[in-house]
């Protein structure tokens, strides 16, 4: 009773989503039905649906091996369970992250039970806000749930794949994602694998056993082949579902089933073709016509069918075949959609181009004419592409691109102008500046550089044209790290500005000024932001408005302003409906917000708002926010223990700067990596990362440029990090006061606060116990109002003395004590930096239990790992070995190092020279 309310529950509210978001199609949100004649897989639903099972599915195999038919069963399952179910099926239309989330959200929203599906119209969702808030649905959704994915090899798209792989990376406890796909997709599945997340089905389980074969044949098809027949048929098959299915249809109509089955070859597709064409031979002319005209549907509804079939009964025709089980599947529970099943589909195509090749242009116009009479432009342009008809692909191109950008469809628009002769692109300007703009966020801004020099579109003579060409020129040269140059460039392009194009004017502006607040100009910047903001009154434009306000945040947060940055960037966030994405406004706003909730310790929220922005920065391209979410991610990832998760994201960072021919990116990978090697105690292995890291060009340009990712990040003062932590201290001093002071010079006063830290424990640690912490005072008091937490804790051990022997001096009364909030924050700090280990030298007693009692093999194991800065779950998974193992081996340590915690057990065998 339960699961029939829950199959009407949830068919109620995709028609109630479906009202409102008509444009896609019925059967991604439905699953198809189930036949009565299929075999119950028991022992792989029993495995999949075992409440001990890890939270990704995978079943994957080839087309026609019951992928779908075996999900639908878990998915039945998982109802009688009353465990809250949804379904989505994927095709090429999802490598676009947008699209992709429209169905994720209204799957989701089915699994949460919540009401409010279709808030969202066709032209308001950003790819961020609701990535952001599908995570936020699952992450507050407490019962069990499982979100099946169907045809996931139709996603290939990298930067898709990395958003679905963070919102699978964060589900919670009790959440299942169960995919179905052809292929492997690109989900990190060995890191899943090893952990124990990852429960694959692959086509060896799928297969058929003869058991299955037999009962299939005579409980389902009421067909006796023998043992013999049977036998040969298994071999001949290999347990292949469809193939198996197929023979079964036409076993039906065969009169000598033992010539039949000996004739059968052993080849999957010649098996495939053969058996079609025993189906398609049975039917009568007018289905056989059918069937061929309308295998150019990827969706078949009976007004669709009959606008490629005038004259023809499609509803009754659609009915007849399903009732006849030729290889059509319903989709939804409506009964009014249809797909052929995809080897099928494959065959009927390659049977109507051979037979009717001159139809096939008449039948993908029709198909096209149909879809935009009922508004659906997406399929229309599809048909006409895909029937040659170019004019009339031109002509709904030229109507909806615009709006399509303006939602953040590249994936797309690229696939369709990839199709467009280059010659038919060249007689409309306005398009080539929607696939230039394209271009740059799929291929990247050098190709979509080329485009723009090739098109000849800079000496346009339209005022329009114009307006687009001026802002596009900087943020191209801004996003391959030009800023020189896309400084000059925007600065003329301002003086050249005409009004006609109030929304491209305003790009402009924003662009500009940012480019200006990175060459070190922040008050003129602020002056074209403001230009902008006025000019909102009159041009209300929501891309515009986050510009501004993430462009303000940039400067407030250099500045060390970060409430302020903290508050612009959060009405960044929010304030785009339908962002216009040639700068993606979605990423510009969420990285630079993440990393502002990171610094002031909101590690969870910026992990957060990173797996839906991160992929979106990579794709983006722009240097800082490559750069900002990769590191910050693997500073996330370092205080969570998992250290060979830093590492892969340092070295994608690496390869990313490689692959997009941006240097600064790799020297900060490699920046970055030399301060984990520090944290960890390899100081060998931080100086070597350092001299990868040199490259005077790029450090020239960070010394005269005000980068947002470099501000904190720079060789000069990871040089200045590496002599702390090999006991330089007196020379470490001296240069941090001298680069503090000209950083103040500069109004770089968060990187100025960074160094006046570095530079109190640098004396601290070198004696000056007095002139010490009052640096670390100055500067902790400066820091203290605007809430910086991670600013302090990333520098690691070197700041935890001196910030303990703070914390003692103010509960002392030496120092003032009238700032209440200040000494709460220092005792905050002083916490979370954990306690300070025992000074002392090792005691007799230390030194006879490691001469009596030696620490074992994997002891010495799990202590490296341990001063590498694992969590004990990330031990265990590493090690393959339990919790309570690793917490065994953590008591046996201190007990044989006489450590009082796992800080004192570090110390200790550092002291020893046990580790490194």
């Amino acid at each position: 009773m339960e699961s029939a309310y829950s199959e009407v529950r949830d068919a109620f509210k995709m028609m109630l989503f479906m009202k409102n978001r008509d444009w896609i199609p019925r059967s991604k949100l439905l699953a198809p039905s189930g036949a009565a004649q299929h075999i119950h897989r028991t022992a792989i639903v029993d495995q999949i649906c075992a409440p001990t099972a890890p939270k990704l599915t995978l079943v994957r195999a080839p087309a026609g091996f019951g992928k779908s038919t075996l999900m639908l069963q878990c998915q039945a399952r998982f109802r009688e369970m009353s465990v809250a179910t949804a379904w989505l099926t994927l095709d090429r239309s999802d490598n676009d992250a947008s699209r992709l989330l429209l169905g994720l959200e209204a799957a989701t929203a089915t699994i949460v039970n919540d009401d409010d599906i279709g808030h969202y119209s066709e032209n308001d969702p950003t790819v961020g806000g609701m990535a952001s808030q599908i995570v936020s649905r699952l992450s507050g959704y407490n019962a069990p749930f499982a979100l099946f994915l169907d045809d996931m090899e139709t996603v290939q798209e990298p930067g898709v794949l990395g958003l679905l792989r963070e919102i699978i990376d964060y589900l919670p406890p009790k959440g299942r994602f169960i995919i179905g796909s052809r292929n492997l997709p690109d989900l990190h599945l060995g890191r899943m694998r090893a952990r124990g997340h990852l429960l694959e089905i692959d086509p060896p389980r799928l297969r058929f056993t003869l058991e299955e074969t037999s009962e299939y044949f005579i409980s389902r098809r009421n067909v006796d082949l023998g043992q013999e027949n049977l036998s040969l048929l298994q071999n001949k098959t290999e347990g292949w579902v469809a193939a198996i299915w197929l023979a079964s249809i036409a076993l039906e109509r065969n009169k000598n089933p033992s010539e039949f089955v000996t004739r059968l070859s052993g080849a999957e597709r010649s098996i495939a073709h053969y058996l079609a064409e025993e189906i398609l031979a049975h039917q009568p002319p007018h289905i056989r016509q059918f069937l061929l005209r309308t295998s150019v549907l990827r969706q078949l509804e009976p007004a669709l069918c009959s606008a490629l079939m005038p004259g023809a009964d499609s509803e009754r025709i659609l009915h007849e075949l399903e009732t006849a089980d030729v290889m059509l599947t319903p989709v939804g529970s409506s009964g009014d959609g249809y797909r052929y099943h995809s080897l099928f589909a494959d065959f009927l195509k390659s049977e109507l181009a051979r037979e009717l090749p001159n139809e096939l242009a008449h039948l993908h116009s029709a198909a096209s004419a149909w879809y935009e009479m009922q508004d659906r432009p997406i399929p229309a342009i599809d048909h006409a592409l895909e029937g040659g008809n170019i004019a009339d692909a031109v002509r709904l191109m030229s109507i909806h691109c615009a709006g399509l950008v303006a939602q953040g469809r590249m994936r797309l628009l690229t696939r369709w102008f990839s199709a467009l002769p280059t010659e038919v692109l060249k007689q409309h300007p306005e398009l080539q500046l929607i696939h230039m703009w394209a271009v740059c966020f799929t291929h990247g801004a050098y190709q979509a550089m080329d485009l723009l020099a090739q098109s000849g579109l800079k000496t346009s003579t339209s005022p329009e044209i114009m307006a687009h060409v001026r802002a596009l020129e900087p943020c191209l040269l801004a996003i391959m790290d030009r800023y020189e140059e896309a400084h000059d460039i925007g600065l003329k392009n301002l003086e050249l500005r005409s009004g006609v194009v109030p929304f491209a004017d305003d790009v402009l502006s924003n662009a500009t000024a940012h480019i200006t607040s990175v060459i070190g100009n922040h008050i003129r910047a602020r002056q074209l932001i403001d230009r902008v903001r006025r000019s909102q009154a009159d041009n209300a434009s929501e891309f515009n408005r986050m510009y501004s306000e993430a462009s303000d945040g940039f400067i407030d947060l250099q500045e060390a302003k970060l409430r302020q940055a903290t508050a612009r960037f959060r009405i960044a966030v929010t304030a785009t409906h339908g962002s216009y994405v040639p700068t993606n406004g979605n990423a510009w706003a969420g990285v630079p917000y993440a990393v502002a909730l990171y610094d002031s310790g909101q590690v969870d929220q910026a992990a957060h708002l990173l797996q839906v922005y991160a992929p979106l920065a990579r794709d983006v391209g722009l240097p800082d926010l490559i750069i900002l979410s990769y590191v910050t991610l693997s500073r996330i990832a370092f205080l969570r223990g998992d250290i060979d998760q830093v590492l892969h994201f340092l070295t994608e960072l690496e390869y990313l700067g490689h692959k997009n021919r941006l240097p600064r990116v790799v020297c900060s990978a490699r920046l970055e990596r030399s301060r984990v090697f520090l944290l960890q105690g390899h100081r060998e292995a931080a100086r070597e990362e350092l001299d990868r890291a040199e490259d005077d060009e790029v450090w020239e340009r960070v010394r005269r440029l005000r980068y947002l990712a470099n501000d904190l990040d720079y060789l000069a003062l990871g040089r200045m990090r590496l002599q702390l932590h090999a006991g330089a201290l007196d020379e470490a001093a001296l240069q941090l006061a001298a680069a503090a002071k000209h950083a103040r010079s500069e109004s770089r006063y968060r990187r100025a606060l960074k160094l006046e830290l570095m530079y109190g424990a640098a004396l601290f640690g070198a004696g000056d116990t007095a002139s010490g912490l009052a640096a670390l005072a100055n500067a902790l008091r400066a820091a203290s109002p605007e809430g910086f937490i991670r600013l302090v804790l990333d520098e690691g051990d070197i700041m935890r003395a001196p910030i303990h022997a703070l914390t003692a001096t103010l509960q002392s009364g030496v120092l003032p004590r009238d700032e209440a909030v200040f000494v709460s924050y220092v005792q905050r700090l002083a916490q979370a930096l954990g306690p300070v280990p025992p000074a002392s030298a090792p005691s007799d007693k230390v030194q006879s239990a490691i001469l009596l009692e030696p620490l074992t093999r994997k002891e010495m194991h799990v202590l490296q790992l341990l001063a590498e800065g694992y969590s004990n779950s990330a031990m265990a998974e590493k090690l393959f070995v339990s919790d309570s193992t690793i917490r065994t081996h953590l008591r046996n340590i201190n007990t044989k190092l006489d450590a009082q915690n796992r800080t004192h057990a570090v110390a200790t065998a550092r002291r020893l020279n046990i580790i490194s």
